[in-house]
């Protein structure tokens, strides 16, 4: 009986190695495609590059705005597929004539990075110098993160004053949602990539809406509850009762969007 427990042990250390060794395998999905927007039925949408302060080139959807008193997206999305995934999430801030930037991260769109979480962070930084330098302020700008982009535009709207702040499907920390996955490892301990958007919201002073799906299986409600109980002013909190992690556009997640962007975002100093 102690040679099998001790082989349980010895297999149980190798396999919290591997899993720390790998840990960005299981994390991040890149992928390299650099999809069209008029594949994807968005044929006034230009595709650029969007340069970061460490000379990598990414790959990202630009369109402007209607107006010069238009609300622009900065969108980050999650940590799987490519920009072209988010072609009809887009669409309906295109349609009502807000500008939009769907950026895509530097280990995608054979950008040539590797995803580390200081990266998210210069990438997001990228962005914002992008529109910099396209005469959009920040007051006009609204930061929206999907999934794992939500720490990224956390990041940026607690050293920035953007005119809002939209996270789907957002999370406390990384570290608790993978131990939250991986229960049955130190996981917490493990991570080296941490995303502690918890310590960051209380930071931000733009309007903020927070979107959630109840059944949401990936991100699981109770880690949404958790940011926004870190916000020292409650946010605005949209729980979808039947959406997941990925299908929130399909329960009319878009129009609730754009009616807090038309109230809150315009409204903010």
């Amino acid at each position: 009986m102690i040679s099998i427990l001790v082989w349980i042990l010895a297999l149980y250390f190798v396999f919290g190695v591997l899993v720390f060794i790998f840990q960005r395998n299981l994390i991040y999905h890149p992928d390299q495609s650099r999809p069209r927007p008029i594949d994807y039925g968005l044929p006034d949408v230009q595709s650029v590059q969007v340069g970061t302060e460490d000379d990598f080139k990414l790959h990202a959807w630009w369109h402007p705005p209607r107006s010069d008193t238009s609300p622009v997206i900065a969108y980050f999305p999650g940590n799987a597929g490519h920009i072209g995934h988010r072609a009809e999430k887009i669409r309906p801030f295109l349609e009502r004539g807000f500008g939009v930037l769907l950026v895509g991260y530097r280990y995608n769109a054979q950008s040539g990075g590797a995803p580390r979480e200081e990266g998210f962070y210069r990438d997001g930084r990228a962005v914002l110098k992008f529109l910099k330098h396209r005469d959009i302020p920040l007051d006009r700008i609204v930061l929206y993160g999907e999934s794992l982009g939500t720490a990224v535009a956390i990041d940026l709207a607690a050293s920035n004053k953007p005119a809002c702040l939209l996270l789907e499907a957002p999370f406390s920390s990384m570290a608790a949602l993978a131990q939250h996955h991986y229960w049955y490892l130190p996981a917490k301990w493990l991570l080296l990539d941490r995303f502690n958007s918890a310590t960051r919201l209380p930071s931000v002073k733009a309007p903020t809406l927070i979107i959630h799906g109840k059944q949401d299986q990936i991100v699981p409600l109770k880690f949404a509850e958790a940011l926004a109980a870190a916000a020292p002013r409650s946010p605005e909190f949209l729980v979808v009762a039947r959406a997941g992690h990925n299908d929130l556009y399909d329960h009319g997640v878009a129009d609730k969007a754009i009616a807090f962007i038309e109230r809150a975002c315009r409204a903010s100093p």
